[in-house]
């Protein structure tokens, strides 16, 4: 279960398990322009044997490969230095471990190996975790928050599109020990409706979520232990981090994570203390982009990138700090960051392929 190495010089290949989502579809196109990663195979059980092309119109011209013409992606272990889960819950759980025998590294976008023992993955998921033996050694793939573990990754649970969001907006403070253990921290964050996958159920559908905005999985929301578990991995040894609650709101949006993080500081921290502390923490890390004030994060800045964009005020009347960010559920919150891990665990500039400039309007 030791680390990969690092071919800096030769391309990569890649394989995609799960290729009919949203996730897939973003990997595909960073893919097709990663100067050192290379789709080697892409399979889907729906899809067996069809152009990538004739599913997903818009890789017309730019991805010539077609599906996987096997009924199983164990016949595909040992083809790929690289594979990517972009799977359901479950599938990566009882899987990822054949291709990590056979010498690969591994990021999952599920959630099967965000969490480090089975006792929280079963506490969560109301289920044993079938590779137990694998949890310890899986790296949480936040690269501004666990770059040096991920430099000698093999296992890397990418994490949830709101919990990249919020732990971004959280991070600084929790590191240098800034946040009141006994106030709690509410996240309050809205989601465009990619975010439900690409085969949702009746609530999102068109007539069901355009011109509506509402909130669920309240309280209860699988991301908001994930929150929790990573938040106190982040305060130093010996302090406690404050306990959280999460309120995710849908939106008619195709994409997009807003997160509005309220918290209490230890003591107060006037705006000017926490933009200094906030460009000081992210200064090494090119896709976080702190804004001067009075710019506030916005999801149509960073849509189809990479990118996440901070702010940060003090509210002295409440005598809390409200943290914000933006990314894309998709790209950051999902495809990008995995290749940016990618990127991280084999040495290479974590920049490659990514260099996407958002679109806009």
């Amino acid at each position: 279960m030791g680390g990969v190495s690092h071919p800096r010089s030769r391309r990569v290949s890649a394989g995609i398990v799960g290729g009919s989502g949203y996730s897939a579809l973003e990997l595909l196109r960073l893919l097709a322009r990663h100067p050192r990663l290379e789709l080697k195979w892409i399979f889907s059980r729906s899809h067996t044997g069809e152009p990538v092309a004739s599913v997903y119109p818009s890789l017309r011209g730019v991805v010539s490969a077609s599906f996987a013409p096997v009924e199983e992606p164990a016949a595909l272990a040992g083809q790929a230095d690289v594979v990517f889960f972009a799977t359901p819950a479950g599938v990566a759980a009882e899987q990822a471990p054949l291709f990590l025998e056979s010498g690969a590294a591994v990021v999952d976008l599920s959630a099967d190996f965000r969490f480090r023992d089975e006792e929280t993955y079963r506490r969560v998921y109301g289920k044993s975790h079938p590779h137990p033996e694998w949890l310890a050694s899986s790296v949480y793939g936040i690269p501004e928050l666990f770059r040096d573990e991920l430099a000698h990754a093999r296992l890397v649970g990418n994490p949830g599109c709101y919990p990249t969001a919020a732990l971004l907006a959280l991070a600084p403070l929790a590191r240098e020990a800034l946040l009141d253990p006994d106030a709690p921290i509410v996240v309050s964050a809205t989601s465009g409706i990619s975010g439900a996958g690409s085969q949702p159920g009746p609530a999102y559908h068109f007539p069901g979520a355009t011109e509506n905005v509402r909130p669920y999985g309240v309280p209860g929301h699988r991301h908001a232990p994930e929150m929790a578990a990573v938040l106190g991995r982040l305060v130093p040894p010996g302090k406690s981090a404050p306990v959280l609650t999460f309120i995710p709101h849908l939106v008619p949006a195709s994409r997009g994570i807003l997160a509005t993080c309220v918290a209490r500081p230890a003591r107060e921290m006037p705006d000017e203390e926490l933009l200094e502390r906030y460009r000081r923490f992210y200064a090494s890390h090119p896709w976080v982009r702190v804004l001067e004030p009075p710019e506030l994060p916005q999801t149509k800045a960073v849509q189809g990138s990479n990118f996440c964009d901070l702010a940060i005020r003090w509210d002295p009347v409440a005598g809390v700090v409200v943290a914000m960010a933006a990314i894309d559920n998709l790209v950051k919150g999902a495809a990008g960051q995995a290749v940016q891990n990618v990127n991280v665990l084999m040495g290479w500039d974590e920049r490659e392929g990514l260099e996407v400039v958002p679109l806009y309007p």
